[in-house]
């Protein structure tokens, strides 16, 4: 039998003693309390995706050469090296955290048998003509996408086509199976999400008024229904069919799911309704509700243009033209003008919401923000020096800018004005559908045009700069505040404070500013704007007019598309009070962080592949990040 020397009996009994009162010890509150990250809920994490990605199932993309399915959209969006659908090896300098897939609902499957020559397909006189110009490929086969792209925007596809590629059809359903499932099998709560969607791709007469849709859900409630489409007789281009949809689908299936729209610059006036919409409706306390209810988020900044500000609406703010596009509608069928800008742009549709507000009681463009690609390529580039273009077509080429994005009779977008942009950063706890979705409802995210800098915001009515200063300034800025998204009901103070910090990318340029956007109503009912620099790199001193005296300067080199970070900061964090406050107005404020100057993907494109840019091209431009607004309200 086996015996314990003494010195190993008595450190026996100490061991066995401890784990007795180990477990028999009760906790004390300080020690339930001890650890600051257990238990908590509180949005310590910036979680960075692109809410906005076709692969090749979508019609347009699959017909412009997009040969790259789910899986391996999901593996380049998780960091993996892949190889474009024209053979180029790609990488992102980072993986994401989430992603959403969001391919067009409209003739799910149509790309592939127009490509193959299904019966179906060479049956009828369109798709035979379509299958045809496919398989000369080159400008044919472009010819032939846009020519299906413009019969779908202007409603006037072969009828037996749309039935064979609509819900309810096997092409249909199949495609639709596979997005969902693909989602699911990518979606690794914790460490990667994979979020089930799809764009509900409405653009009647060529108005852009897409949306896409998010779930909150798995397979097992996004199967029990199949999403919207925007063609007739089963489809509708109208948003409150959307909104019905949305009802629907969350009464029948006890799921989540919302929209978001994007590219108000090519609606022409149509995206951001006060009085009339587009499809004939008024706007009116029914529509506010609804769309109140179902978009708390907009995707201010993508490939086709920035969407925060235009330069006719905000004519005193000296970065109101950044990427902007203002030409026409999305085909370049009806030109723009300028009445129409009101309805595009989302400073102003967050200023048009305070007016129906107190018209109707709910604000409907009350949304938070975020950035996406919208890229038809799989690949979710949104960063200047890998930038793999709108769609296959244009993947790097020394000839890709002179390639136009639409060429229209009235008009054209060129090439060279496609915008390397942009990504969302989602403040919430962990990595996953739910938390992320929760997030995104309560608008606690704010959008960046591709760097990944690290951006905070709170607003009260009490912040310091002790606040500012503090080891644990973020539990602060919650205690005593709201985070970006969030709302100021009533005056508890002369006047609100907010504490806002930006860290830059690293892996990116320093910043050349940080500041803060406010919209208000007077009691006259009339609409103001202010964009004050509230933090400003190198020393620079701001002016009475709330404006950095000096421009921050410009170190590209436009003969090796480089840059230096001699100048800029790492990081700017300030405490600002509205100094214009009116407690009887309703007011929203948001911020604006700018780096300093980059070279544009053009210049890179120039430098490293030769190619010819136009003198009109612009190579330099100042990447940036929008929060959500944190809105103040009287009552």
């Amino acid at each position: 039998m086996f015996k314990l020397k003494p010195l190993a009996l008595c450190i026996a009994a100490s061991f066995a003693s401890n784990l007795a009162l180990a477990g028999a010890a009760e906790l004390t509150e300080a020690q339930k309390n001890y650890s600051p990250y257990a238990n908590t809920t509180q949005a310590s994490n910036v979680y960075w995706g692109d809410s906005h990605l076709h692969t090749g199932l979508s019609l347009d993309a699959g017909l412009f050469g997009n040969t790259i399915g789910l899986d391996d959209a999901y593996r380049f969006a998780r960091g993996d090296e892949i190889k474009s659908s024209t053979g180029i090896p790609v990488k992102l300098s980072r993986p994401l955290d989430w992603l959403i897939v969001t391919d067009h609902t409209d003739l799910m499957g149509i790309a592939a048998d127009i490509k193959s020559g299904t019966p179906n397909i060479l049956a009828d006189k369109k798709g035979k003509e379509w299958h045809e110009a496919f398989v000369k490929g080159g400008k044919a086969a472009g010819a032939a996408a846009f020519d299906l792209i413009t019969n779908f925007s202007q409603m006037t596809l072969p009828e037996q086509l749309l039935e064979d590629y609509s819900p309810g059809s096997d092409v249909f359903n199949g495609v639709w199976n596979d997005i969902v499932e693909a989602a699911d099998r990518h979606n690794e709560p914790g460490a990667f999400t994979a979020f089930i969607g799809y764009e509900w791709t409405s653009v009647p007469k060529g108005f852009n008024l897409h949306r896409n849709v998010i779930y909150r859900d798995g397979a097992d409630k996004a199967l029990k229904s199949q999403p919207l489409t925007t063609q007739a007789p089963l489809g509708s281009t109208d948003p409150l069919a959307l909104y019905q949809w949305l009802e629907d689908y969350e009464k029948d299936t006890g799921g989540r799911a919302f929209a978001f729209a994007h590219n108000g610059n090519m609606s022409n006036g149509w995206m951001f309704p006060t009085e009339a919409t587009y499809a004939g409706g008024v706007v009116d306390k029914n529509y506010v509700e609804l769309r109140a209810k179902w978009e708390p988020h907009y995707e201010i900044t993508q490939m086709k243009g920035d969407g925060e500000a235009h330069p006719y609406l905000s004519p005193d703010d000296q970065f109101a033209d950044y990427e902007t596009w203002a030409i026409g509608n999305l085909d370049i069928t009806e030109l723009k003008k300028p009445e129409m800008l009101k309805g595009e742009y989302a400073r102003e549709a967050l200023k048009q919401g305070l007016k129906l507000e107190r018209k109707f009681g709910t604000n409907p463009y009350k949304f938070g923000v975020g950035g996406a690609t919208d890229s038809h390529t799989s690949l979710a580039t949104g960063e200047e020096n890998n930038f793999f273009g709108k769609s296959a077509s244009v993947e790097p080429s020394a000839d890709r800018i002179s390639h136009p994005f639409v060429a229209a009779e009235l008009g054209t977008y060129p090439g060279y004005i496609l915008v390397a942009s942009g990504y969302t950063g989602i403040w919430a706890h962990e990595n996953t559908r739910e938390a992320l979705f929760d997030a995104m409802e309560r608008k606690e995210t704010y959008a960046t045009t591709g760097p990944r800098m690290t951006v905070r915001f709170f607003g009260g009515w009490g912040f310091d700069k002790k606040d500012m200063l503090a080891s644990d300034s973020i539990s602060i800025g919650y205690d005593k505040g709201v985070p970006m998204g969030g709302e100021l009901v009533g005056a508890k103070a002369k006047a609100p404070s907010f504490m806002l910090s930006a860290l830059k990318d690293p892996m990116s340029a320093n910043l050349d500013r940080m500041q803060v956007v406010k919209g208000w109503l007077d009691a006259e009912g009339q609409l103001h704007e202010r964009v004050y620099d509230v933090a400003c790199s190198d020393g620079r001193r701001i002016n009475r007019k709330g404006l950095c005296k000096k421009a921050v300067g410009n170190t590209v080199d436009l003969e090796t598309a480089t840059w230096s970070n001699s100048i800029g900061e790492a990081e700017l964090a300030q405490v600002w009070t509205d100094p214009d406050f009116d407690a009887s107005e309703p007011a929203f404020y948001y911020v604006r962080v700018l780096e300093i100057p980059t070279p544009r993907w053009v210049l890179y494109d120039k430098v490293r592949l030769g190619a010819e840019v136009p003198e009109e091209a612009q190579l330099v431009g100042q990447e940036r990040a929008y929060t959500s607004p944190i809105w103040y309200s009287p009552k």
